[in-house]
């Protein structure tokens, strides 16, 4: 199973991508979609493009994308909601499915704490992906949202055996 993991951001959206057998992970690639454009329509078509590029290359079997937590600027969360937009969009419009996972639960399930710093999610990526170069920060967190989706989709998987 490939997965494409996505950290939506306005200016720059990470991505990473992951190959799964069974319980071992292999990186693929990662990177960063910067987005460019004077006005917000703009931006995000950037993103889109950026993000279609992406996929395209590399083919992913699924994708997961960080939920969108709310903080006090409502402008700033509305518009990081218009570039999750662009995130859940471009898989689901190459009929992949799109898990989403709230931020917490992808450091506890890469780290084993819910609220580890990036540092910490960033050593673990490395620890789980042997040798990967990290483009940036937003393409740690992307790789660790492929890992945590991998978990839960094996584990779902496996539940799923279990009651078969």
């Amino acid at each position: 199973m490939r997965v494409l993991g996505i950290d939506p951001g306005l200016r720059t959206m990470g991505w990473g991508v992951i190959d799964v057998a069974g319980s071992r992970l292999s990186h693929v690639a990662n990177g960063l979609c910067e987005s460019r454009g004077t006005d917000l329509g703009r931006r995000l078509v950037s993103l889109h493009a950026q993000l279609t590029d992406v996929l395209l290359r590399y083919s992913p079997d699924c994708a997961a994308v960080e939920q969108t937590f709310v903080n006090k600027d409502g402008a700033g969360t509305l518009k990081l909601g218009q570039a999750r937009g662009i995130a859940m969009l471009v898989p689901a419009q190459a009929g992949l499915e799109v898990g989403e996972y709230a931020p917490n639960s992808v450091k506890k399930t890469v780290v084993g704490v819910g609220h580890a710093d990036k540092k910490q999610v960033e050593h673990m990526v490395k620890m789980q992906l042997p040798g990967v170069v990290l483009a940036g920060t937003d393409a740690s967190d992307a790789l660790a949202i492929a890992i945590c989706h991998a978990f839960h989709s094996q584990t779902a998987q496996r539940w799923a055996e279990i009651r078969a």
